[in-house]
């Protein structure tokens, strides 16, 4: 009787056989190459397999680089937006001091005042009243923000603090109907109130005589009068200056320097510490 399958060789010599030959292709390869284009043919077969087992890791790897990137990018642009916010309202008190240096040069020797505190804050929401120009920041008493505080941002004045919450507060702006700042003409100084005109763009100084010497293109800068704003600050510059036949004042319009319907970041001031002198010892008259 035949059977079907026929007994092959013992596993051991199976085993001894592929050893065997696996030396010998072993030897072939490393002294021959003889196997060196089966080789790369099989790498190039496995390569694709091994980017597609390797791209979660790439994945994974260039989203982590890219979430810390855009983080760090932002951080840093926000903290240079800041710096930046902070050095254009040093530039906007150049001129002015330029203009009075040759005022102040018998005053060198009197104490120099340090530098006021400032804060920025971000508009956080805009009043919707057409008749009223207002809008709330995100920073209140804990800040130390108070009421009457004045607020700028990197072109000039802006408005003032009218009322404080814990965390917010709301800035009534300049060209609220209600509003005034005494202002100065920078050529000539003279001096006035800029009243708000209920637009955005514009300002209007009220009770100027005809025979004033006030002109297009005059740039009126901050008085501090009132003690209300610091001195010194841009306003904003007359665009139109007009006289009607009976009437006893111009009619003289003002744009803001600021840009207040697309203002985002704002500017808080704290006053100055004042120097006190002490003043000599002056004995009254008749005193020995």
């Amino acid at each position: 009787m035949k059977l079907i399958f026929g007994r092959g060789p013992s596993l051991p010599i199976r085993l001894t056989l592929a050893v065997l030959a696996s030396l010998a292709l072993m030897v072939a390869d490393s002294r021959y190459q003889s196997f060196s284009d089966i080789r790369l043919y099989l790498n190039s077969l496995v390569s694709p397999l091994q980017y597609m087992a390797n791209s979660p890791r790439i994945l994974l790897d260039t989203a982590s680089t890219q979430l810390m990137s855009r983080k760090t990018l932002l951080t840093q642009a926000e903290r240079m937006e800041r710096e930046l916010f902070l050095l254009r309202d040093d530039l906007l008190r150049l001129r002015h001091l330029e203009q009075e240096n040759q005022r102040l040069r018998e005053l060198l020797g009197s104490p120099v005042q340090q530098d006021a505190r400032r804060m920025v804050a971000e508009i956080m929401a805009v009043d919707t009243d057409p008749f009223s120009h207002q809008v709330v920041i995100d920073k209140g008493t804990l800040q130390g923000v108070f009421e009457g505080q004045p607020v700028l941002n990197e072109q000039g004045v802006v408005g003032q603090v009218m009322s404080v919450g814990k965390t917010t507060s709301r800035v009534l702006l300049i060209t609220d109907a209600s509003h005034g700042i005494p202002v100065r003409v920078e050529r000539n100084d003279i001096r006035a109130i800029a009243s708000g005109s209920g637009r955005l763009d514009r300002l209007l100084l009220d009770n100027i005589t005809r025979n004033t010497d006030i002109q297009e293109g005059d740039v009126l800068l901050s008085s501090g009068l009132a003690g209300r704003f610091p001195e010194g600050y841009p306003v904003g510059r007359v665009t139109h200056v007009g006289y009607e036949e009976g009437q006893p004042f111009a009619e003289i319009r003002i744009t803001p320097f600021a840009a207040l319907d697309r203002v985002r970041y704002l500017l808080l001031l704290w006053p100055e510490p004042r120097v006190r002198t002490s003043l000599p010892n002056v004995a009254p008259e008749g005193a020995s």
